[in-house]
């Protein structure tokens, strides 16, 4: 199953900085021990020799981790800025926030939306795309003037076209406009 690229890899978690934590105050330990003692010590030898594969392990994951978020963050910032380039040449855009994928379907998705200018929330119907779409993606579409009127009461389910739907982007952090996000400079 793929992950979903809307949402920002973690960079750590607690078991990953516990574990690093840990195996660094065991290095520590080993290399004060090794230097108060000989190293004729076999069991501290036996000790130092799990203790270092164990310190790479740990830096390793480190490592992946932080190249897989600077990736990640690089295609946010490519995304964001294809999205705003999209929003300032595109004539009416609305952007909307996919809250949940409800039902998948072979010629499209039953999703639950959220309108980011109006802060409401509605079902929809969305024909399928070249990408799949994931919860904390922001779309850019074209909202059809047929179903959304000034004066009139909102449709029970907004239907998008796959032509409507101009870019996604990962969700921007709480509390700011998808505009405002970091990824949006450019």
């Amino acid at each position: 199953m793929d992950a979903n690229p809307a949402l920002k890899p973690k960079l750590a978690t607690p078991a990953l900085i516990l574990s690093s934590v840990a195996i660094a105050a065991w290095v520590v330990y080993l290399v004060g021990a090794a230097a108060a003692n000989a190293p004729d010590n076999l069991s501290l030898l036996q000790t130092a020799a799990i203790a270092l594969p164990a310190a790479a392990a740990a830096g390793a994951v480190w490592l992946v981790r932080g190249r897989r978020r600077r990736s990640w963050m690089a295609g946010a910032t490519e995304k964001w800025v294809h999205f705003n380039d999209l929003k300032r040449s595109s004539g009416t855009t609305a952007e909307v926030t996919v809250l949940s994928v409800d039902a998948l379907e072979p010629t499209g998705s039953w999703i639950t939306i959220k309108w980011n200018r109006f802060d409401h929330v509605q079902p929809a119907w969305i024909e399928a795309l070249p990408e799949p779409i994931w919860p904390g993606s922001v779309l850019l579409i074209s909202p059809d003037p047929a179903q959304i009127r000034p004066g009139a009461p909102w449709p029970a389910t907004y239907y998008i076209r796959g032509s409507d739907s101009l870019a996604w982007a990962p969700q921007a952090r709480l509390g700011q406009s998808p505009s405002a996000t970091p990824w949006a400079a450019g």
